[in-house]
């Protein structure tokens, strides 16, 4: 079942499903490689977002944004 980026794990790596985002989001997402079955890795949570790794670059997200991508959770452990 898939859930939100915003609640993935600092070190997390994930695939997303699918994005609920405003089509002018969305399209944005999709080029900077936010697609679906893309991996991406949860880098670090900050006040009001979230900075994750696709195709080995790092992209700052807001909550909101984060809040619309919908992952699958990989089998690994958060990082500690």
């Amino acid at each position: 079942m898939p859930l939100p980026l915003s609640d993935v794990y600092v070190g997390q790596q994930v695939r997303i499903a699918y994005h609920n985002s405003e089509p002018e989001v969305r399209l944005r997402l999709l080029e900077l490689g936010f697609r679906e079955n893309a991996t991406i890795r949860c880098i670090n949570k900050v006040a009001g977002g979230i900075i994750c790794e696709v195709y080995n670059t790092r992209i700052g997200l807001n909550k909101t944004t984060a809040r619309n991508i919908l992952v699958f959770a990989s089998e690994q452990q958060p990082a500690t």
